[in-house]
């Protein structure tokens, strides 16, 4: 295994936390979780979109800054490597789905000035479910701010996460359908992600791998 920096991301309710979870305690890796719960724009996002996007996508850029700027300075020497459950490049693809064409231009000149000073992941994973199972799971795990997500937000979301990956040459994207399988509850399609991910060399730029 060639990976110092890995990135887990997929769709709202698509596992990624708990894949990163499960890949931290298994592999002795540093653990990097997004720190959404205590955002206090996100409840009034969803209650109000137009009203609140623009805040809710500064706050957020400024606190995955902040925090990978600090996790990432130093590496830790008693772990394997570090794994994340979001990447800052987050910021860029909600906020093209959330934002009216003004507020985005202003958003991408801030995000463009402090992107790169920030580290690329050596492999970028992106957990894809249809729009339809990660409602299921949106309304499995209950958070009471996402029961107003629709599937068009999803929707949209998805086709922005796309659109980036149809244009990223710089590292390895793996693109993981994860429609047949249950790695949270079933230890064999769990080891089918694990043999996914780090028993496969990937070239640089967007691969995919459909896992039954």
């Amino acid at each position: 295994m060639n990976y110092d920096y890995i990135i887990i991301e997929g769709n709202i309710g698509a596992g990624k936390t708990s894949l990163t979870k499960m890949f931290a305690e298994q592999f002795n890796a540093k653990l990097i979780l997004e720190q959404f719960a205590d955002n206090p724009f996100l409840p009034k996002f969803y209650e109000n979109p137009d009203r609140y996007s623009f805040p809710l996508e500064l706050s957020f850029l400024a606190d995955r800054y902040n925090q990978l700027k600090k996790d990432l300075s130093h590496r830790d020497l008693f772990k394997s490597f570090t794994i994340s459950d979001y990447y800052f490049m987050k910021s860029l693809i909600f906020s093209k789905s959330t934002l009216q064409d003004d507020e985005y231009n202003l958003y991408r000149q801030i995000f463009d000035i402090i992107y790169n000073q920030l580290p690329k992941p050596d492999l970028y994973v992106y957990l894809h479910l249809t729009t339809d199972n990660l409602m299921k799971n949106i309304k499995k795990r209950g958070r009471d701010y996402e029961q107003n997500i629709t599937e068009d937000y999803l929707r949209k979301i998805q086709n922005s996460y796309f659109e980036y990956f149809k244009q990223q040459k710089d590292f390895r994207i793996l693109i993981l359908d994860t429609n047949n399988v249950d790695f949270v509850n079933n230890k064999e399609d769990y080891k089918l992600i694990i043999d996914a991910i780090f028993d496969n060399e990937y070239k640089i730029g967007t691969n995919r791998l459909v896992l039954k």
